[in-house]
């Protein structure tokens, strides 16, 4: 199973920088940062998986692809600030790491416009006149 591969190598990891970091700090970080994105790549075949799936039902329920793309787009900026938070607290930088949470909602934010607008514009087409 892969989830045991993966808990498995961040178990390790996590032993091996706790024994790093009384000598070298810089070590014991780079080592997390490398086993993160090493995990990372680890999944994204299953990453792939999911969005091709996610495409093809969309194609069958005839929804508009820039919708479903838009959302895809909104979920990996999510992924993605949350990864950089957690290194950046790693590094013991929670400062820097709440402006990353920050920049990743404003983006989600604006990424979410044009389907806030989409729906808005569906529900008032909706209602009586």
């Amino acid at each position: 199973m892969e989830i045991i591969q993966i808990v498995g190598l961040g178990l390790i990891a996590t032993f091996l920088a706790l024994v790093v970091k009384e000598q070298k700090p810089i070590f014991a970080f780079l080592l997390t940062v490398f086993v993160g994105v090493l995990i990372f790549l680890f999944l994204i075949d299953q990453i792939y998986k999911v969005i091709t799936m996610l495409e093809r039902i969309a194609v069958n329920a005839n929804i508009n692809m820039i919708y479903v793309q838009t959302i895809l787009k909104i979920i990996g900026i999510a992924y993605i600030a949350e990864f950089g938070a957690q290194i950046a607290k790693d590094a013991g930088q929670a400062a820097i790491a709440s402006k990353i949470e920050l920049a990743g909602k404003v983006l989600i934010m604006v990424m979410a416009i044009p389907i806030i607008t989409s729906i808005i514009e569906m529900v008032i087409s909706l209602l009586p006149n």
